[in-house]
């Protein structure tokens, strides 16, 4: 036996008491580990990594950083899709069926009527979107009292987001304007111009960029532009630190969005944008161009901001070529449209910061129907896209320039009018009909210093497009929207009220457009005494599309 073992008689007397107290501890210690360390406070030490919770509810509403892209399709209902998709198909020889890229974001529809009338017009309509309420046809941004609204654009400024507006008309006209300015009827476009460039709103500026057409409306008539008095806008907002473009060199050098000084004010026509069928590429930008400028021009100037950028986006020929019952101007206007919907989209999935787009119309213009009677006899199912297919000049483009034609010879003026309208107007430089009828050169002689109707009226017969006014018209419109997280969308889906997207921006953007319509109340009192804006005493002027005045500029 080892000198070193100790037998159990051997053993101390205390060694049990010992073993019995450092079991104690070690149990004491265990329990410490496993249950009262996890519930203590954490650690100060600036060492030790600690785990940030995401915000979540109202809090993650006020934190993180968001977009939005609202889409207005100016005067397209249902029937212009349709009518779009079908020559799609024609062109493309697509047997299965041709889908626009809108066609897979459908959410539902949207009612369109205003507080006068079932039938609104676009300043109501965009009153709705912008200030979530119901009014008056004619309105800018108040309500049917007359008294200002606060607008998703001025709240948005407010709250320290980006603001822009791209249309492709007068950047005055009723939409943009109910999104930012504040007027009695929208016929006040010079009043409407010079909110915008900011010193007379009653906000100051609340728009960062500006893009689209009207420039006249920002210079006298001394300088080529067509306001009554002798302001000059564009001078104006130089000096209050606004970079200009009024052409297409000057808005090329823009760099698509990558050499932008806001605040920008890109007015690249005197007067409306032409149609997409007439337009020059040298001369004016597209739709699809002046989106992918404006998206990039807010998104770099949002990049270290914690606030991101809200943009209206208008396509706003769609609705004029409605008006002038002009099918072959329409189908190229949605298809500008579902362009520049389809940049809009493609930037929202591929930003890091989460952008919500969402797409609708103001109402529907014409009363389009893709099918027509055209004998007295029961009608054939068909309609002819490829009519249309082969026209290569709006109505309105050609209606203008023979107005401006005078035959060289006035003893042969019947007979050089007739070979100019078969060549220039219905044959291959005009509609490009594949016949030409005597009784066609007949009513187009008859009507020649206005033969817009005409036209349009040929053409839409040959195509088998029926139309049932020059106006607008009640009919329920399409709602489409995307988001990377489509469940943001969810309450836009079904049957809408025009006033819910408003409501929809607001609370997204976790804006107040209450307290904007307080200040506004505020300081209209303060400046002139009124809680409402007044009927002009001059009314203005509203567009031919709206009048049936010819020559307005273009």
């Amino acid at each position: 036996m080892s000198k070193h073992h100790v037998g159990p008689s051997q053993r101390p007397s205390w060694l049990p008491s010992i073993l019995f107290v450092w079991a104690c501890v070690a149990s004491g210690f265990s329990f410490y580990l496993l249950y009262l360390k996890p519930m203590a406070p954490p650690s100060q030490d600036a060492r030790l990594p600690t785990v940030i919770e995401e915000p979540s509810g109202a809090e993650a509403a006020t934190t993180r950083k968001r977009n939005l892209i609202f889409m207005v399709s100016d005067g397209m209902g249902p029937a212009s899709l349709s009518m779009a998709r079908n020559f799609q198909d024609y062109v493309e020889e697509s047997d299965i069926g041709t889908t626009l890229f809108l066609d897979d974001h459908f959410l539902g529809n949207s009612r369109t009527k205003s507080d006068s009338s079932l039938i609104t017009d676009s300043a109501a309509g965009a009153t709705a979107f912008s200030c979530g309420l119901k009014t008056y046809n004619g309105a800018i941004g108040v309500d049917p009292d007359s008294k200002p609204c606060g607008t998703v654009i001025e709240a948005a400024k407010e709250a320290g987001y980006l603001t822009g507006m791209v249309v492709t008309t007068f950047i005055t006209d009723a939409t943009p304007a109910s999104f930012s300015t504040h007027a009695y009827d929208r016929s006040e476009q010079q009043t409407i111009a010079a909110q915008l460039v900011g010193r007379d709103h009653l906000l100051g500026r609340n728009v960062d960029l500006l893009i689209g057409g009207g420039r006249c409306e920002f210079l006298p008539r001394s300088m080529g532009g067509c306001r009554e008095d002798s302001r000059d806008l564009l001078k104006e907002a130089t000096e209050d630190g606004w970079s200009l473009a009024t052409n297409r060199k000057e808005f090329d050098y823009l760099q698509g969005g990558r050499n932008v000084s806001l605040p920008l004010m890109a007015l690249v026509s005197n007067g409306q944008i032409p149609f997409d069928i007439d337009r020059d590429d040298e001369q004016y930008p597209s739709l699809v161009e002046t989106t992918k400028t404006a998206i990039r021009a807010l998104s770099d100037a949002t990049k270290d901001s914690d606030k991101g950028f809200v943009l209206m986006i208008e396509g706003s020929r769609i609705d004029h070529a409605g008006h002038l019952n002009d099918p072959g101007a329409q189908v190229y206007e949605v298809l500008a449209y579902d362009a520049a919907y389809k940049a809009a989209v493609e930037f929202a999935s591929s930003a890091d910061v989460e952008t919500v787009v969402i797409s609708t119309s103001d109402h529907e213009t014409g009363g389009l129907t893709v099918g027509r009677q055209v004998t007295e006899e029961y009608p054939e199912y068909v309609w002819y896209p490829e009519v249309l297919a082969s026209v290569e000049r709006s109505t309105e483009h050609l209606a203008r320039r023979l107005r401006n034609y005078q035959p060289k010879s006035s003893e042969k003026r019947r007979h050089e009018m007739v070979k100019y309208i078969k060549h220039e107007i219905l044959g291959p430089k005009g509609l490009n009909l594949s016949e030409i009828h005597r009784d066609d050169i007949r009513r187009v002689i008859h009507n020649r210093k206005n033969a817009q109707d005409v036209l349009s009226e040929i053409l839409s017969v040959r195509a088998q497009i029926g139309w049932s006014t020059h106006g607008h018209t009640a009919v329920d419109v399409n709602v489409y929207g995307y988001a990377k997280d489509v469940s943001r969308l969810d309450v836009l889906r079904g049957g809408n009220e025009n006033i819910e997207f408003a409501t929809f921006v607001s609370e997204y953007l976790d804006l107040d457009l209450g307290v904007i319509t307080d200040k506004l109340h505020s300081k209209l009192s303060n400046q002139t005494g009124a809680d409402s804006f007044n009927e002009p005493q001059e009314p203005g002027h509203l567009d031919a599309y709206h009048t049936g005045v010819s020559g307005f500029p273009v």
